[in-house]
């Protein structure tokens, strides 16, 4: 019952610290920007079995979740949950799902680059509904696997 305690975000800081001391700075450094790119969307957190993912959405649904973090102990990507509508001119999405598409992020610097930039500005355009103008989103635990693949 340790999660009934503790606050999300000390929820979060403890699925975060599963992860090497590198891959941690690396999703905290990634989150920070995603707050300040996406500052009232509500991040819906899972720490699934194969991945953590911090969704980006204007609505507490997930299937509104315009992007997303996902990290795993290779690494971090920005998965677009309609990833494979999305115009691609610069070739930078992976992946041939029927819907997701992803961007491996080097580091936070990545989720500057104009290329996916751009990407993101293209999957807020077709997104279902809009982001708030002013305010803050909330985080939301939505789910925690009790079996989960090591994170280091």
């Amino acid at each position: 019952m340790r999660g009934m305690l503790e606050t999300p975000e000390q929820q979060l800081k403890g699925f975060i610290a599963k992860f090497a001391p590198a891959m941690g700075r690396k999703i905290r450094e990634c989150r920070a920007a995603m707050r300040e790119r996406f500052p009232t969307a509500n991040e819906l957190v899972y720490d699934n079995y194969n991945f953590f993912v911090l969704g980006y959405c204007p609505t507490e649904r997930p299937s509104d979740c315009v992007v997303s973090l996902a990290a795993n102990s290779k690494g971090v990507g920005l998965s677009f949950y309609h990833g494979a509508t999305l115009p691609d001119p610069h070739g930078i999405l992976e992946g041939s799902g029927v819907q997701n598409r992803f961007v491996r992020l080097n580091d936070a610097g990545t989720l500057s680059e104009a290329a996916v930039v751009e990407l993101m500005d293209a999957a807020v355009a077709q997104a279902g509904s809009p982001f708030e103008k002013a305010g803050s989103g909330k985080l939301i635990i939505r789910s925690v696997s009790e079996k989960q693949r090591p994170r280091r």
